[in-house]
Parts: structure tokens; C-alpha cells; sequence
């Protein structure tokens, strides 16, 4: 059996249209519930409200249970009501946080969720190896994942080490490091570009966003490539036909930049991870 995973985060505003596509596949036979895993995320100004925002986005899926469900960002902000994704600035344009209200207290309430039967699962995302550390220590139910931002430009060997030896499952989102969206957003440069990453996508005789998703796959990482383009979707699957040898994933870990994409600093007014 395959099982089919969806990612839908509250922040994108795509959880009513694709709760209607979900009712109308499950009603004319396409899909069944048990055959798809399901993610969405807690936006941050709904950290005090979670079992709340949980609830919202079932209702908006026409759910009764999430597969996982992620805090999106480690960081409180001032709520704007349950549901919204609105990011609040003070009268210095910068992101009003919420200081009033700890990760932990977040956890916990997550953590009631998966009691309550409403997420069978619950994780972290953008979390670095002290929050990471500090969400273990305080847990009752440990992560499941921490989903971040890594790709050839942005490895982060050490964080992902440490998320996998104490059974956090890593999943990289931006696993292509952004191409044209991060581009346009932020004005980041793309490992697309990279010429050792061409050379090695055409030893193998494929693409280089291939040859990247490889590279994720056999870092053990889980890798959610996003297109709008269904040949894209199709190419995005046709990675588990080759593997990269150990001498070229070495040759993989010297282009690394440290170097992130998503910044979030250029609308919130403020570096988070400074």
C-alpha cells in the first residue's frame, strides 16, 4: 500500500480548499483517510490557543485527526484570533512577540492534543540544537520531527546528527535551497546553480534537482520538494533508481555555505536567529 502524505500549514491559507478536495476524494471513492498522512502547523500567534487553532484547522480540513502536527516557528507572537495567520508588528514595524508564554507551556498543550485523539503525532519545526535539546528534556512525548530548512548550501550536519540520535526524524523543507520563490522573496542564491552539483547530476544521468533529493534521501532526511508543475511532481519521484557513492557525497559536503535562504527578517523586522 502507498501512503500518500499531504502537507498543509495554516500560514499558507490552504486548508479549507484542501479540506474540499480531501471530502470530495474521500466521497467518490479516490482516496481513504487511512491512506494519506496528513501535516499541518501552529502559527505562531497562536501559541496560547492550541488546542483551539488544532481544532480550527480539522474543521477547515473536514478532519477528525492529523497524522502531525508542527509548531511552525519556535516563537510566540501577539494573537490576532484563532486561525489567523497574521504576524503583528508594533509601531516599530517590528514582530510584536509574545513574551508571556514559554515553548514549554506550547509542548505541553500539544502534547494534549495526541490524548485528546486529535493529532496522532506532534513535532517542531525551525527548532536548533538548544531548543531542540531544552523541547527533550521538558517532553512527556518526545518530537517526532524537526522540520528545518537544509539543502547543499545549508546542511547543517551537526543539528541534523543530533536530531537523528535521539530519534527525531528530520525533515528538510526547502530541500532545494528555495529556487525562484526564495529567489524573488528574499534574493538568495540557488544550489541549483552549483557547478560541482551539475557535474555530478550528469555523471548520473539526472537532473540536479534530482541528484539534490538524492543527496537528502541518503542523508536520512525526509525531503518535501513543492511545484506546481505536475512533469516537476513526476520528476521529483524518479529518485530511488540510483545512488550516490560515498567518494561524491563527500564531494557534496564541501559546497556547503552555511547558508540559509528563508528570511523571515525582511517582513517581521527582525533577525530570529540572530
Amino acid at each position: 500500500m502507498m501512503l500518500y502524505c499531504f502537507f498543509i500549514f495554516a500560514d499558507y491559507q490552504n486548508e479549507a480548499e484542501v479540506g474540499e478536495a480531501l471530502a470530495e476524494a474521500f466521497q467518490i471513492g479516490l482516496a481513504k483517510r487511512e491512506d494519506l498522512f496528513i501535516t499541518t502547523k501552529l502559527w505562531n500567534s497562536d501559541h496560547g490557543h492550541v488546542v483551539e487553532a488544532c481544532k480550527d484547522s480539522l474543521k477547515k480540513l473536514q478532519l477528525d485527526y492529523l497524522d502531525l502536527y508542527l509548531v511552525h516557528f519556535p516563537i510566540a507572537i501577539k494573537h490576532t484570533g484563532v486561525g489567523t495567520t497574521t504576524s503583528a508588528l508594533d509601531e516599530n514595524g517590528v514582530l510584536d512577540i509574545d513574551t508571556t508564554i514559554s515553548l514549554e507551556t506550547t509542548w505541553h498543550a500539544m502534547e494534549d492534543l495526541v490524548s485528546m485523539g486529535l493529532v496522532r503525532s506532534i513535532g517542531i519545526s525551525n527548532y536548533d540544537i538548544f531548543l531542540t535539546r531544552d523541547c527533550l528534556a521538558y517532553s512527556k512525548i518526545k518530537p517526532a520531527v524537526n522540520q528545518i530548512e537544509t539543502h547543499p548550501y545549508f546542511q547543517r550536519d551537526s543539528l541534523v546528527k543530533f536530531c537523528q540520535k535521539h530519534g527525531i526524524c528530520v525533515t528538510a523543507h526547502t530541500p532545494l535551497g528555495g529556487a525562484t520563490a526564495n529567489t524573488e522573496w528574499f534574493g538568495s542564491v540557488s544550489c541549483l546553480d552549483d557547478p560541482v552539483i551539475k557535474v555530478l547530476a550528469e555523471k548520473y544521468n539526472k537532473t540536479v534537482g534530482q541528484l539534490i533529493l538524492r543527496w537528502g534521501i541518503q542523508r536520512n532526511t525526509v525531503v518535501i520538494p513543492k511545484t506546481s508543475k505536475i512533469e516537476r511532481l513526476y520528476e521529483n519521484y524518479q529518485v530511488f533508481d540510483f545512488t550516490i557513492s560515498n567518494q561524491d557525497m563527500d564531494k557534496m559536503k564541501g559546497i556547503d555555505r552555511k547558508y540559509r535562504t528563508n528570511q523571515p527578517a525582511k517582513f517581521w523586522g527582525i533577525d530570529l536567529y540572530a
